[in-house]
């Protein structure tokens, strides 16, 4: 079973993305928590936890017995842009770093749709380009990785439909739910391996959209 360091276990998604994959036969949940009190939470469900600081910690050390990354952490997009910076960038190729030196085998970044072009989006410029950076450190930093960036993020119920491209035309929303499970899906390594790819509300059932965003179709 490989375990999963989980980035921003304690944000929406990423406690989404704890609960899906504490009942998987595949993987093992290890959630960073920044505070001691956040350990409960994690504790009550059964999951490992691991202490780790994106703005402060020498992060190496919470590599240990890792096999793959989910970074889902961010300060979103209206957390001005020295929090952002310190979080979604600086936080991020931190972490990125440490997943190097620990030699796992994939990371998988949530970004943003936007993130290539944050000049089009005036309001969350700052943030948007905290979140190129970071990308492209991933892409630069010889990992296996995958870069999703979703549209807006949503609270609604998941409808495990999507509609995935490199690049879509336009902007869109996305429930919470449908993104951790774009996110888990990426685990497995044949599965949009080295890609940079969007995501919105869609059609298409998410396994199959992935196997054809992945070879190409």
């Amino acid at each position: 079973m490989e375990k999963i360091l989980i980035v921003g276990a304690t944000g929406s998604t990423g406690k989404r993305i704890i609960e899906i994959l504490n009942n998987s036969q595949s993987f093992e949940p290890v959630a960073m928590i920044r505070k001691e009190e956040q350990k409960s939470i994690f504790e009550d469900m059964e999951v490992q936890w691991v202490h780790g600081d994106l703005e402060q910690d020498d992060l190496d050390p919470v590599m240990k017995g890792i096999d793959k990354v989910i970074f889902a952490a961010g300060s979103g997009g209206d957390t001005g842009p020295e929090k952002t910076t310190e979080v979604d960038e600086e936080g991020a190729i931190k972490i990125i770093d440490a997943a190097k030196n620990g030699k796992v085998k994939k990371f998988i970044m949530l970004s943003s749709m936007g993130a290539d072009e944050p000049s089009k989006h005036p309001k969350l410029e700052h943030y948007l380009n905290a979140k190129a950076t970071a990308d492209k450190h991933l892409r630069d930093s010889g990992l296996n990785y995958t870069i999703l960036r979703p549209g807006a993020l949503t609270d609604d119920l998941g409808t495990g439909k999507v509609e995935l491209a490199q690049k879509l035309d336009g902007q869109g929303e996305i429930p919470r739910d449908d993104v951790a499970f774009l996110l888990i899906m990426s685990l497995a390594d044949p599965l949009v391996k080295n890609m940079t790819f969007e995501a919105i509300e869609g059609k298409e059932p998410i396994k199959s959209a992935m196997i054809e965003l992945s070879q190409g179709n």
